[in-house]
């Protein structure tokens, strides 16, 4: 049986650094938080907050967008949460999926992600690098800035064998499937059942829900309306969406509530959403953890939703530590 490290994910808001305090009593890894401009609080801002009130955990970033910031302000934004939280910040990048859909934009390519990646690197090391055609380098003189080379761990959160190879070339892990030469991490969503409670209840339900019904906001964003359509209770949802808003508005309300909140039209869904995976008692939350690792990941990232945070990380940390 392989160990496989738990850590959790949440977003930035008003509770994260609470939170992220909780995480690391309950002996949580590493705290990551989530970027999309559209939808949350500036990331930067309540990792700063964490970090000072923290002195164990991990702090790392699922996803930062390129596209929200450039190089340069990316860098300094790094070097700043580096210093502070005293080098336990990892960040991760990604092409922006949702982030940029919630803008009616089309996310981030590939080849631009490991352009924009590779002159980070090359800033946070001290080096003079090209961006837009124009040498960039951390100017910040003595004492406004850690000195550089800054050590900060470049990850990116990539799937399919042309993400594979790039994080190959240009990053030190991935959020994704088990790599060959990286350490890889999954984001997990579920709940640990309380005494006598069945997968399906209404708590599981909404414990779960804002993080299980994805699955219908990528098919309706990537496929429209037959992809959608096809899963059971897609066509209601998709109606009901559409009723809500002109065409060239609807991107605004395909993610509303994005793995956080359940609008009434997302509610619908909660009688189709997948109730096994990572919902049981400890013993089988902490099972399905353990393959985790024997399938060659390095690390777990509990994404907890519903309306009480708070226990859905006591219990999962609970479970967790049955794989001891």
């Amino acid at each position: 049986m392989a160990d496989i490290e738990l850590s959790c994910g949440l977003p930035p808001g008003p509770d994260f650094a609470d939170l992220a305090v909780l995480a690391e009593e309950l002996g949580y890894a590493r705290v990551w938080i989530y970027e999309s401009a559209p939808l949350w609080e500036d990331a930067f801002v309540h990792l700063a907050l964490a970090a000072q009130r923290t002195s164990r955990i991990g702090l790392s970033t699922a996803v930062l967008i390129p596209q929200q910031r450039s190089v340069m302000a990316m860098a300094s934004g790094i070097a700043a949460i580096a210093r502070i939280s005293g080098g336990r910040f990892r960040a991760c990048f990604g092409t922006g999926f949702t982030a940029r859909l919630t803008i009616g934009q089309k996310p981030m390519k590939l080849d631009a992600l490991g352009e924009y990646v590779s002159a980070l690197r090359q800033v946070l090391a001290g080096e003079t690098a090209t961006v837009d055609g124009k040498a960039v380098r951390m100017l910040h003189a003595d004492g406004l800035a850690a000195p550089r080379p800054l050590e900060v761990p470049l990850w990116l959160s990539v799937f399919g064998p042309r993400g594979a190879e790039l994080a190959g070339k240009v990053a030190d892990g991935i959020i994704g499937p088990p790599h060959p030469t990286l350490p890889a991490a999954m984001l997990v969503s579920g709940t640990v059942l309380e005494p006598g409670e069945e997968p399906g209840s209404d708590r599981v339900r909404e414990a779960i829900g804002a993080w299980r019904v994805v699955d219908w906001h990528n098919a309706y964003a990537k496929g429209g309306a037959e992809a959608v359509d096809a899963m059971p209770g897609g066509r209601a949802w998709r109606e009901a969406v559409e009723a809500l808003a002109p065409e060239d508005e609807r991107h605004l309300l395909t993610y509303e509530g994005h793995v956080t909140h359940l609008p009434d039209r997302d509610r619908a869904l909660l009688e189709h959403i997948d109730l096994k995976a990572f919902v049981g008692d400890e013993a089988r939350v902490g099972r399905q953890l353990s393959r985790l690792g024997d399938a060659g990941f390095r690390e777990a990232i509990y994404t907890p939703s519903g309306p009480d945070l708070a226990r859905e990380l006591r219990a999962f940390a609970a479970a967790h530590r049955q794989t001891a």
